[in-house]
Order: C-alpha cells, then sequence, then structure tokens
C-alpha cells in the first residue's frame, strides 16, 4: 500500500515539473514547421531553433517577422516570445525572412541556404512589385529563374507552353505589352538556353547579383515629415549610439586613402544637413517625405518617386539615431552640427526604424573589419564546397561526354550493321535470281539440244525419204513428175531443215554462254555474301581516357570509388580562377547590357504607353538622360554633390 502511494506522489510530481509548452509555426520562404516553445522561452531561443532545424549559419542577416495592426514587428531575442504583442491564439505564426540585406550578395553570402532563402525573398519581392524591375531585365531574371529550376535547357523536354503554369514576370510588366504568354515565353527561353551548365546555387547567385542593383532592392520606406523648427542635442527616451567609422582605432588596412576618404565624407555630411536645415524653412507645415532604410544608410525620397534618392546619409556620416515618442531624432558626428529631426505616423514605427538603423550599422560597420573566425572558417568551407563541387560536374560532364560519345558510336554501328544486313539481304535476293535464271537457262539449252536433235533425226528421215522417191522415180513418168516434184519439195524441206538446225546450234551454244555466265554471277554474289558476313560487326572500343588540363587538380577513379587529392597549389590555382571569373563577369557585363538593350527595343514597339505606371515613366526618364548606372553609384554622385548645387537644386523646387 505504502509503495502504491509513494509511486502516484512521484508520478504527479513529474506532471508538476513538466513545464508548460505552446505551439509555434514558423513560414519560411518555401515551407512550414511547427515548433512546442516553452513558456519561457525568449526570441533568441526560438530563433536560434528554427536557425539550427534549416542549418543555417549565417543568421545576422535574417530575423522572425509578424504583423500588429498592419505594421510589421520583428521579434527581439532578449525579450520573451509570448510578451510580444502577438496573437495568443496557437499556432502563434512568425515568418522567417531576410530583415538586413548585404551590400555585395556575392563576397557576402557563404551558405548555399543562404543565397536560396535571399533569391526566393527577393523573386518575390520583384512579382509582387515591391522592388520595381525594368521589363527587360525582369526577362533576363525570369530566365535565370527558370536554370535554377529546371536545369540545362533541354529541346526534347523542355517544349514549347512548358512554362505555362510559372510566375515569372511581374504582372505590371505582362500588362504593359501587347504579347502573348507564348511571345514572353519565347524570350525567357532564349536567353534560359544560354545558361547551359550553371547550377542551381549558381543561377541564384547570378539572379541576385542583377537584382542588388535595382533602385528598390533592400530598401525599407518609411513615411515621414519633418518637426517644426530646428533643435540642438536634446534628451531623448530611446536613444542608441552609433560608433562611425573613424571614431574607432583604424584597422590594419585602413590607409592614409581610407582617412581622407572619411574626412571627405565628414564635410559631405555637413552639405546634406544644411539641404536638410534650408528644407525646413520651406517645410515648416510638415511635408511628407519617405524615409528609406538600407544597407547604405539613410535616404530621403520624394513619396511620388521612390528610384531616386533627393538625398543620401551614409552610416559613417552618422553619430547618433533616438526617438522619443513619435520624434526621431538624427545626430550627426560632428557634434557642433545641428541634429535633424523628423515625425513618423507610430511610436511602433520608430521601433521599427530604430531596429533597422542599428542592424544595418552593425553589418556595416562588420563589413569593413577584418573577417571574425567563424565567418573564415565558413568560407573556407565554402570554397572547399565549390571545389568539391566544380570538380563533380567536371567528372559528371566527362562522364556524359563519354557516354555520349559511346551512344553515339553505338548509333553509328547499329546504322552499319543494319546498312550490312540490308546489303547482304541483297546479295541474297540477286544470288536467288542469278540461280534462277541459270536454271531456266540450263532447262532451255537442253530443251534446244533435244529440238536440234529431233530436227536433226527428221533431216535424216527426209533424206531416207528422198532416196526411196528417187528408187521409185522410175515407174512412170507421171510417177517420175510427181517424184521429181516431191523430190524438189524434199529438198526445199531439208535445206529448211538443215537451216533450223543450225540456228538451233547457234542458240544451244548462246545459251551454254549466258549459263556460264550467269554462274560467274552466282559465284561472285556468294563470295560478296562471304566478305559481308566474315566483316567484324563492332571496332573495337578500347577509348583513351582524355587527359585532363594541367589546372585541374588530379583525382583517380577505381572501379567505383572517387579519391581526390587536394594540394595547396591547387587551392591557389582555383583563387587565380576565381579571380579570372571575376573579370571575365565585367566584360560578360558589356554584353549582357546590349542584349538587355535588344530586347528592350525589340518589344518597344509592342508597349502600352496608356498602360504605363509612375515607376515605369521615372525609369524611362532616367534611362533617356543616360542614367545606367548601379544603384550604388546613384547614392555615390549624390553624397559627391556640392552643398552649394544641392542647396540651388532645392531652392529651385
Amino acid at each position: 500500500m505504502a509503495g502504491a502511494i509513494a509511486s502516484r506522489m512521484s508520478f504527479s510530481s513529474l506532471k508538476r515539473k513538466q513545464p508548460k509548452t505552446f505551439t509555434v509555426r514558423i513560414v519560411t520562404m518555401d515551407a512550414e514547421m511547427e515548433f512546442n516553445c516553452e513558456m519561457k522561452w525568449k526570441g533568441k531561443d526560438l530563433f536560434d531553433l528554427v536557425c539550427r532545424t534549416l542549418g543555417l549559419r549565417e543568421t545576422w542577416f535574417f530575423g522572425l517577422q509578424y504583423t500588429i495592426k498592419d505594421t510589421v514587428a520583428w521579434l527581439k531575442m532578449d525579450k520573451k516570445v509570448l510578451d510580444h504583442d502577438v496573437s495568443k491564439e496557437e499556432p502563434v505564426t512568425f515568418h522567417f525572412l531576410a530583415k538586413f540585406y548585404p551590400e555585395n550578395a556575392e563576397e557576402e553570402l557563404v551558405q548555399e541556404i543562404t543565397q536560396h532563402l535571399f533569391f526566393l525573398q527577393v523573386k518575390k519581392q520583384i512579382l509582387d512589385e515591391k522592388v520595381y524591375c525594368p521589363p527587360e531585365a525582369s526577362v533576363l531574371l525570369a530566365s535565370y529563374a527558370v536554370q535554377a529550376k529546371y536545369g540545362d535547357y533541354d529541346p526534347s523536354v523542355h517544349k514549347r507552353g512548358f512554362l505555362a503554369q510559372e510566375e515569372l514576370l511581374p504582372k505590371r510588366v505582362i500588362n504593359l505589352y501587347q504579347m502573348t504568354p507564348e511571345m514572353w515565353e519565347e524570350r525567357i527561353t532564349a536567353w534560359y538556353a544560354e545558361h547551359r551548365g550553371r547550377a542551381r546555387d549558381e543561377a541564384e547567385m547570378e539572379y541576385l547579383k542583377i537584382a542588388q542593383d535595382l533602385e528598390m532592392y533592400g530598401v525599407n520606406y518609411f513615411t515621414i515629415r519633418h518637426s517644426g523648427g530646428r533643435s540642438r542635442r536634446i534628451s531623448v527616451s530611446s536613444n542608441v549610439s552609433l560608433k562611425p567609422a573613424w571614431s574607432t582605432e583604424l584597422s590594419s588596412r585602413t590607409t592614409r586613402t581610407t582617412q581622407k576618404k572619411l574626412s571627405k565624407t565628414k564635410t559631405e555630411f555637413l552639405a546634406n544637413l544644411f539641404y536638410l536645415e534650408e528644407e525646413e524653412k520651406y517645410n515648416k507645415k510638415g511635408t511628407e517625405l519617405l524615409l528609406g532604410v538600407d544597407a547604405l544608410g539613410l535616404h530621403i525620397y520624394d513619396p511620388e518617386n521612390r528610384l531616386t534618392p533627393k538625398i543620401s546619409f551614409p552610416w559613417n556620416e552618422i553619430r547618433n539615431i533616438s526617438y522619443s515618442d513619435k520624434e526621431f531624432t538624427i545626430k550627426p558626428l560632428d557634434k557642433k552640427i545641428d541634429v535633424f529631426k523628423f515625425n513618423s505616423s507610430k511610436l511602433r514605427v520608430n521601433k521599427l526604424i530604430l531596429q533597422l538603423c542599428i542592424g544595418n550599422h552593425d553589418l556595416f560597420m562588420r563589413r569593413r573589419k577584418a573577417d571574425s573566425l567563424e565567418v573564415q572558417q565558413m568560407k573556407a568551407q565554402a570554397r572547399e564546397e565549390k571545389a568539391r563541387k566544380q570538380m563533380e560536374r567536371q567528372r559528371l560532364a566527362r562522364e556524359k561526354q563519354m557516354r555520349e560519345e559511346a551512344e553515339r558510336t553505338r548509333d553509328e554501328l547499329e546504322r552499319r550493321l543494319l546498312q550490312m544486313k540490308e546489303e547482304a539481304t541483297m546479295a541474297n535476293e540477286a544470288l536467288m535470281r542469278s540461280e534462277e535464271t541459270a536454271d531456266l537457262l540450263a532447262e532451255k539449252a537442253q530443251i534446244t539440244e533435244e529440238e536440234a536433235k529431233l530436227l536433226a533425226q527428221k533431216a535424216a528421215e527426209a533424206e531416207q525419204e528422198m532416196q526411196r522417191i528417187k528408187a521409185t522415180a522410175i515407174r512412170t513418168e507421171e510417177e517420175k513428175r510427181l517424184m521429181e516434184q516431191k523430190v524438189l519439195e524434199a529438198e526445199v524441206l531439208a535445206l529448211k531443215m538443215a537451216e533450223e538446225s543450225e540456228r538451233r546450234a547457234k542458240e544451244a551454244d548462246q545459251l551454254k554462254q549466258d549459263l556460264q555466265e550467269a554462274r560467274e554471277a552466282e559465284r561472285r554474289a556468294k563470295q560478296k555474301l562471304l566478305e559481308i558476313a566474315t566483316k567484324p560487326t563492332y571496332p573495337p572500343m578500347n577509348p583513351i581516357p582524355a587527359p585532363l588540363p594541367p589546372d585541374i587538380p588530379s583525382f583517380d577513379i577505381i572501379g567505383d570509388s572517387l579519391s581526390f587529392d587536394f594540394k595547396d597549389t591547387d587551392m591557389k590555382r582555383l583563387s587565380m580562377e576565381i579571380e579570372k571569373e571575376k573579370v571575365e563577369y565585367m566584360e560578360k557585363s558589356k554584353h549582357l547590357q546590349e542584349q538587355l538593350n535588344e530586347l528592350k527595343t525589340e518589344i518597344e514597339a509592342l508597349k502600352l504607353k496608356e498602360r504605363e505606371t509612375a515607376l515605369d515613366i521615372l525609369h524611362s526618364e532616367h534611362s533617356d538622360r543616360g542614367g545606367t548606372s548601379s544603384k550604388h553609384n546613384t547614392i555615390k554622385k549624390l553624397t559627391l554633390q556640392s552643398a552649394k548645387s544641392r542647396v540651388a537644386f532645392f531652392e529651385e523646387l
């Protein structure tokens, strides 16, 4: 009894000790996951669990997003999950998305899973028209998306209409031109066929390299209004200091040139701030503007033009960002310069702006320092993995080439075998015809000989009859006359018989000669058939493997096992190849731009002008003015403008 009571007590105590949990649903760009979380878990606990499940190590780009009353918010790492303003109805849903974007995707994104998640998110933003993309660039990006999904183009597999169910172009682009889906598919497929040999990760990276030059890529837009009047350093309720590049000790890589650039940037910030202060004089009522936050800095936009910022502040020009209620304050590096203030619509929007500013500034500074040990290890592993995949692709390409050559050889041998079979069949038929002809000629010759013998016999009988008639011709004159007449007739008949006999003899000789020729043809046909039968069907197959290029690391194939022999020189050579690929990429960029211009010219005649959006018109005007530079170059040009020119520009508005 006591034992039963003790067991029940221990069971109840274990039951009480079990932590309470709640269900969380995580939605990624291509999957959904559900987890049971403890009530005490903080945001970091859940975030780390998701990253481990995905195998993601580049966690600093991502976050868990949720929505509060039509406003986007991100899960805080140091706050309990259920303490956030989220729905308490289970499962609690979060979206695992990229929160911060790289300046250069090719250099910063190391893991393949990171590249894939960015590719899916950027692709969705372009298709949803959250990021403006010109029509010709949309077609090129669509071709890389098809390469990433379907692999190399194969006309026998990817037939007309295979993209009919795919969403590859923004609806804005489709509606802008008088083109059928078949016409769009034809142009996408033409570029898709040129991407042969690119693996999925390579095609996705090419997609990101093109997309990162779009004006709206990676920019978070917020509606703001200028605060009335100007204010110097003030106290705020939430405050964060952003350490600029020149406020810390310069790293060993920093040179005098870098210091000059930083000093120049400091001067440019003064000019930018003067521009905004002058603008405040004309905007005391609070003109509505757009604030853009991205990996490069803060940008001020006209609400009607999200493509080109009016002014930009790189992160290394900003010392401090803070907010009090709905008022946001930006402090420059130089403490003598007045602060720049603006108002947002909601307090939680200020919180979101501050989060994005802190994260982007941290990554901005991180990119300009030496890589951490973890990042160095990840990059080394990525290089080794890339080298392994490259060698694997080369091996598969060689095997595919050898297989194709073997298939071509097999097809050629089958064709030759079929041809020889047809020749043998024809030779057999010719032989049979020759044999039949010879038999007929032999039979005819035999008949002719018998006829000749019969004629000779009849001639002898006629001669005997003529002698008998001569013997009896003496009986009477009448009989004599009759006999003479019969003799004359017999002589004529005998002459005819002799001529016929001679003709038959000649015909028999001719038949014998034809028979001999037919037997000779039969002998030749048999000899040809024997030659065909004894000819080798398959040539000896001793392919000599093609020697490997000297710049490819050696590897041996023994049976079904594959072993690689990496050397230090191989990695150096691979690094040189990567540098060479970068140079080739720059050379190809010019060709790619020419192709884009050709496509743009080709489809321009089909454009419906009345369906152009405001962004289409702005992009066309920018292109007509020669604006073909990248997003980075545009922002760089803005920060290089003198203060005088920018103030004059604003006064003309």
